[in-house]
């Protein structure tokens, strides 16, 4: 069946594969290096000083970390694994679930990250309004505006 694009179904749901594991690598470099500095930090003198309060928010940045890492990378893994039993489509349609939440847990660290470094930095309070503003900004550009650009595209 030829759509109106003039693609095939199957032509279709190559591209759109490729697109997103395209999509992938652009949010794969924002994961390596979070995780890498999140890494690094606790093989620091100062690291060892901070409370018990500070490691636990450290400690969830990572797991935050992983957990993206691993949202993110999991549709390039199961395209790899699955790419000749005909499964495109429920590859796309799992891989794009997980591509979102995964994206979810990468704001989150990322939030988190700054907020601890606001912690550290400037105390307590630079830490609640820092993590909040970086929530709301990573809520607002990746979720609030493309409902919007969706909604006035209609």
């Amino acid at each position: 069946m030829v759509e109106h694009t003039g693609e095939t179904k199957n032509e279709r749901l190559t591209r759109n594969v490729s697109e997103l594991l395209q999509e992938l690598r652009v949010a794969q470099a924002g994961v390596q290096i979070l995780f890498g500095f999140l890494l690094t930090v606790v093989f620091t003198d100062e690291f060892h000083e901070a409370s018990g309060f500070e490691k636990s928010v450290h400690l969830t940045a990572v797991l935050l970390t992983v957990c993206s890492t691993v949202l993110l990378t999991a549709p390039a893994a199961w395209h790899r694994l699955l790419f000749r039993t005909g499964n495109r489509e429920r590859i796309l349609t799992v891989g794009n679930r997980s591509v979102l939440v995964g994206l979810g847990c990468l704001a989150a660290a990322i939030t988190t990250t700054v907020a601890l470094i606001a912690k550290v930095v400037f105390g307590p309070i630079a830490m609640m309004v820092l993590g909040v503003v970086s929530g709301v900004l990573f809520l607002v550009m990746w979720f609030v505006v493309p409902k919007m650009i969706d909604h006035n595209g209609d």
